[in-house]
C-alpha cells in the first residue's frame, strides 16, 4: 500500500503563488507516477498535472499550463506542485494521486489518492 499526504493549501488573493506538496510513504518503489487533481464546489474531479518517478515529460491541464509546475524529490518522496498567477477558479481542493505505471488524466486509473489540501483564491 502507498500512502499519501498532501500540504501546503491556503488562503491566497487573485495573482498570489503558493507550492503543494504530496508525501509518499509505504510501498513507494511501486509509484511511476503522481498526480494532482482538484474538485471544486458542485462540480467533478479534474486533472491538473501528472508526473513520472524521473520527472521526465511532466503533462498539464490547459487550464494551468504555463502558471502551474509538478516536480518531485525523490529522495524525498515528495511531488510538488508550484501554482502561480493564481486566478479565483483554480480555488479547490487539491488531491494528490499515484499509480503504478504511466500518468493519464482520467480519474479512474489512479491506484491511491490522499484527503487532499484545500487552496482558495479570493479575488
Amino acid at each position: 500500500q502507498v500512502q499519501l499526504v498532501e500540504s501546503g493549501g491556503g488562503l491566497v488573493q487573485a495573482g498570489g503563488s503558493l507550492r503543494l506538496s504530496c508525501a509518499a510513504s509505504g510501498r513507494t518503489f511501486s509509484i511511476y507516477s503522481t498526480a494532482w487533481f482538484r474538485q471544486a464546489p458542485g462540480k467533478e474531479r479534474e486533472f491538473v498535472a501528472h508526473i513520472n518517478w524521473s520527472g521526465s515529460n511532466p503533462y498539464y491541464a490547459d487550464s494551468v499550463k504555463g502558471r502551474f509546475t509538478i516536480s518531485r524529490e525523490n529522495a524525498k518522496n515528495t511531488v510538488n506542485l508550484q501554482m502561480n498567477s493564481l486566478k479565483p477558479e483554480d480555488t479547490a481542493v487539491y488531491y494528490c494521486a499515484a499509480r503504478t505505471t504511466w500518468g493519464t488524466p482520467d480519474t479512474r486509473y489512479w491506484d491511491y489518492w490522499g484527503k487532499g489540501t484545500l487552496v482558495t483564491v479570493s479575488s
